[in-house]
C-alpha cells in the first residue's frame, strides 16, 4: 500500500523515451495517461539533469486528447487561462483551479455516498446494478476519472446482463444533468471573473 502512495517514477532518456522504473520497461504518453486515470500519481524526470518534467508531459497529454476531439476544456476557459499568464490573476488561478477540482471531486464522492445509502432498499429492484454502474460511469466520465474507486462494468459484464434479459436503465434524470450544467456554468463564470 505504501508503494501506491508515492508517485510512479518515470525517467526520460536522452532519446526522449520514457522508462517506467517500477516495471523496468518503456512507456508511452497513453500509458502514463492510463496510470493517472487509474489513480496513480506520476513523476517524470530527466535522467541526465534530474529536472522534473511532469508538468510538461501532463500538458502534452491534455493537448493530445483535446486535438483528438476529446474536448473537456471549453474555449472560454482556455482563453481565460492564457490571459491569466499575463495578468495579476496568475497567482490565484492555480489555487482556484485546485479548489474547483477538489469541490468537483467532493461532489462526486457525495453523490456516490448517497447512491450507496439508497442502495440498501433499492438493491432488490430489478436492474438496479445496471443503473448503478451506468451512474458510476457517467460520474467518472464527467470528472475524467478523477477518483480511482469506481468504474463502469467490464464489457463481459454488460453482455452477461444483456444475455440475462436485464433491461437497459434510463439515463440520469434531466434535473441532475441541468444541475451539473449549472454548476459548470457557475465555475466558468468564476474563472472569467478572475481573468478580468
Amino acid at each position: 500500500m505504501a508503494e501506491k502512495e508515492k508517485p510512479l517514477l518515470i525517467k526520460r532518456y536522452a532519446s526522449r523515451r520514457l522508462y517506467n522504473t517500477e516495471t523496468s520497461d518503456y512507456v508511452t504518453l497513453e500509458d502514463i495517461a492510463r496510470f493517472i486515470r487509474e489513480g496513480r500519481d506520476v513523476q517524470i524526470v530527466d535522467l541526465k539533469t534530474g529536472d522534473d518534467l511532469t508538468r510538461q508531459y501532463l500538458l502534452q497529454i491534455i493537448a493530445e486528447h483535446e486535438s483528438r476531439g476529446e474536448n473537456v476544456l471549453p474555449v472560454d476557459v482556455l482563453t481565460d487561462l492564457v490571459r491569466s499568464y499575463a495578468t495579476q490573476a496568475q497567482s490565484v488561478v492555480p489555487d482556484f483551479l485546485a479548489m474547483s477540482f477538489e469541490l468537483l471531486r467532493q461532489g462526486q464522492e457525495k453523490a456516490l455516498e448517497q447512491m450507496k445509502s439508497v442502495a440498501g432498499p433499492m438493491a432488490a429492484m430489478p436492474g438496479f446494478e445496471a443503473l448503478k454502474a451506468q451512474q458510476e460511469a457517467f460520474l467518472k466520465a464527467m470528472t475524467g476519472g478523477m477518483t480511482g474507486g469506481w468504474s463502469a462494468p467490464a464489457p463481459a459484464e454488460k453482455s452477461a446482463e444483456a444475455a440475462n434479459g436485464a433491461e437497459k436503465p434510463e439515463a440520469p434524470a434531466q434535473s441532475e444533468l441541468d444541475e451539473i450544467k449549472a454548476q459548470l456554468a457557475e465555475l466558468q463564470s468564476k474563472l472569467s471573473e478572475i481573468g478580468k
